[in-house]
């Protein structure tokens, strides 16, 4: 029945697969007998799939395929660094974008975290420079944090960006407690690849300050306002900084005229960012559709 199933699944995806692999995807995911390499063999087929309709994620069914092929992948290979930021990018876009649940879109944000947290303590780079820090297990991580090499950026990202928003809606001891933490790692990425995502390490702080008391609201702005500079182009330093820093200040024109300059925008412009912008122009007009709500 569990044969058929998958069968049913994976033709109705749009997928064409030989009955070959068809076979040994669905002993795959009923026992662990299958041979080694044809278990690998499908999971490297997951993950092509996976990625191929995650570029394609402009259509939500593709978004939900990627997101069904990349989760299964993810189950069988959790120490994959590049499948981890994938599988992390994923589900931060699931929860930030879609979901209306703020328990199951927190579950998303630390999952998502807490994956790209193992890709890259378990990254052949980072073990040897984590074994030489010196201190305890706290200091020990962010000494070997400040000196992470280039290579786990998109994981120390992605690891930080997730673990930011979770902590969004947990109590404010909560967010200071992993304060230390969280800026090591984005000074960290902004040492080594400052226009990572766009500006995205701007982008988290302009966030970041937002959500911790003692911090001048300044800051904040000064963030944003560098991501926004140096990528205007990009769609989510402007929704963020309306989300964020504008409901912040209680500047309700700016975040409206924002918000509706963000909407206003030709997605043809920038092709090769479509599918974020489309995503940042819907999350826009969710907030605009909450403007009473955030300004009372």
């Amino acid at each position: 029945m569990r044969k058929s199933f998958v069968l049913y699944d994976l033709q109705h995806s749009g997928l064409r697969l030989s009955f070959y692999f068809l076979f040994g995807f669905g002993i795959n995911c009923t026992t662990s007998t299958l041979h080694p390499k044809a278990k690998i063999q499908n999971i490297d087929y997951l993950i092509d799939q996976g990625k191929l309709l995650w570029d394609q994620r402009l259509d939500s069914l593709a978004l939900d395929k990627a997101e069904h092929f990349i989760n299964l992948a993810h189950k069988q290979r959790e120490n994959d660094f590049e499948l981890s930021v994938l599988y992390s990018q994923i589900s931060f876009t699931r929860a930030y974008f879609f979901e209306k649940n703020d328990q199951v879109q927190d579950s998303l944000f630390l999952q998502a975290s807490q994956s790209c947290q193992k890709a890259v303590m378990s990254h052949e780079d980072f073990i040897p420079i984590y074994i030489l820090s010196k201190g305890d297990s706290s200091f020990k991580l962010l000494s070997a944090i400040a000196d992470a090499p280039l290579s786990i950026v998109p994981g120390l990202y992605w690891w930080a960006v997730n673990l930011g928003m979770y902590l969004n809606n947990q109590p404010v001891l909560a967010r200071i407690k992993q304060r230390e933490l969280l800026e090591v790692i984005m000074h960290r990425v902004i040492s080594l690849d400052p226009g990572f995502n766009f500006s995205g390490p701007y982008r988290f702080f302009g966030s970041l300050y937002t959500r911790i008391p003692g911090i001048e609201l300044s800051q904040s702005k000064t963030y944003f306002d560098q991501a926004i500079t140096a990528n205007p182009e990009y769609l989510g330093n402007k929704v963020l900084m309306a989300q964020f820093y504008y409901q912040k200040a209680g500047n309700r024109e700016d975040f409206h005229n924002t918000l509706k300059k963000v909407l206003e925008t030709d997605l043809n412009k920038y092709p090769e960012i479509m599918a974020d912008n489309f995503f940042y122009q819907k999350k826009a007009k969710n907030l605009l559709k909450d403007e009473l709500i955030l300004f009372e």
